[in-house]
């Protein structure tokens, strides 16, 4: 595993994180894995290292919307934390790298054994539910090139690299628009020296730019996570 460690997990005492590793598997995150699909059992919950998965619903048979992405900052799987087995939302491998998993039952286990960890999971729901209200208003008022920032930022924060894959087909995906509207918005940060983007490759040149063309949802979403979970 990586030098660093899922946030969650080093947040734990050093005995409670202990017995918790004890019981997680070292995995890989492979690039368009599902991890869990909306309405059936979840085998198990992952908890991110260095790769980043995104959180998608569909309504009545469309592509899918990203309302959601976690990477070392979070867990997938929360919602066992609360006792429900089948999962509310598809989670879908979007940066390979590696995580921890752990079996749900055992997971809950060791929930029912640790204070800790069940305060820092409490934590943690308040926090993701926050996060799914704010990327609900976002998509429903925000324009898309400040939208397009924010998510570029939250890859970027979460892959550990200025550079990655994405396509404007994926990131139309994502955002529920169409591409030629992530081409023009793309093109508007890449012509103010924001990003570069060729082929696929996209690389963030100018991270303080790229902050102020975001919208204010991730400013949001960044202190609502550092206020309970530091």
């Amino acid at each position: 595993m990586p030098a660093f460690e899922n946030h969650l997990i080093e947040l734990l005492p050093q005995g409670d994180r202990r017995k918790l590793l004890a019981r997680c598997d070292a995995v890989q995150l492979v690039l368009s894995d599902v991890l869990c699909l909306p309405g059936e059992p979840t085998p198990y919950v992952y908890f991110p290292v260095d790769g980043f998965i995104s959180l998608v619903t569909t309504i009545d048979g469309s592509p899918g919307l990203e309302v959601g992405m976690v990477g070392r900052e979070g867990m997938v799987g929360a919602h066992v934390a609360l006792g429900v087995e089948t999962a509310p939302l598809r989670a879908v491998v979007q940066g390979s790298g590696s995580a921890w998993r752990v079996a749900a039952d055992v997971f809950k286990e060791q929930i029912t054994g640790s204070t800790a960890l069940k305060r820092v999971l409490d934590r943690y729901v308040f926090v993701l539910m926050a996060q799914l209200t704010t990327s609900a208003a976002c998509l429903r008022y925000h324009e898309i090139g400040p939208r397009l920032a924010r998510w570029l930022l939250m890859s970027q924060d979460r892959a550990h690299s200025d550079r990655f894959r994405m396509t404007h087909e994926f990131l139309a995906y994502m955002l529920g628009v169409r591409r030629v509207g992530i081409t023009a918005a793309a093109g508007v940060l890449q012509h103010n020296g924001l990003i570069e983007y060729a082929r696929g490759d996209l690389k963030v040149l100018d991270r303080t730019g790229l902050e102020a063309a975001a919208c204010g949802c991730y400013a949001v979403d960044r202190k609502s996570y550092a206020d309970l979970l530091g």
